[in-house]
């Protein structure tokens, strides 16, 4: 691929996330990414079958981007409980920042029915991912059951952001690291 095509593809792509994640997948039509975009309609279907391939793409990135910032920075504490508990300070600053808007994840998935359709199936990997990485952290702390902790947490996550969003209390994240903080006092090796 030629720079001037990986551009393209990127513009339409970004674009798409933008509307996706402002108005949600059916508020966002081909006529719309054209307009908005600035791309013209015969060029995005030279990289995309269809509107639903290019909410699948952008959704997919949006997910590549958005658990590699939460990673890197829940994991600038030096011990497991400090990055359990980064992962709500975390939160909180997405919260704070402007044009939040809830989790796109949980939005987009919301308006599709159907449970394989491949925005649904992003919206899964994607809370998997998270999932995995409560547990990675969980078994860092090397207690009995990091499993049912790590699933706990991930509760804790979502609740903060569905919170956050829904009733716009950002504050919602520091109430969950409340939570996790007892949590992780109460779990001790061998318990």
């Amino acid at each position: 691929m030629n720079k001037k095509t990986t551009n393209t593809r990127e513009k339409i792509l970004e674009t798409a996330e933008q509307l996706i994640y402002q108005n949600g997948i059916h508020a966002m039509g081909m006529d719309l990414l054209v307009k908005t975009s600035g791309v013209a309609r015969k060029s995005i279907y030279r990289h995309f079958a269809n509107k639903e391939d290019v909410a699948s793409a952008a959704l997919t990135e949006r997910d590549e981007r958005w658990m590699h910032w939460f990673r890197t920075e829940s994991d600038k504490g030096d011990t497991p409980q400090e990055r359990i508990l980064n992962m709500f300070t975390v939160l909180k600053s997405w919260f704070e920042s402007e044009g939040f808007r809830g989790c796109a994840f949980i939005n987009t998935a919301g308006e599709v029915g159907d449970p394989d359709d491949p925005v649904r199936q992003i919206a899964k990997m994607h809370k998997q991912k998270l999932l995995d990485y409560a547990l990675e952290l969980s078994v860092q702390l090397n207690i009995e059951h990091p499993e049912a902790l790590a699933r706990k947490l991930m509760i804790l996550l979502e609740g903060a952001i569905t919170t956050s969003y829904v009733m716009g209390d950002c504050s919602a994240a520091d109430k969950a690291r409340d939570i996790a903080k007892m949590m992780l006092e109460q779990a001790s090796p061998g318990t």
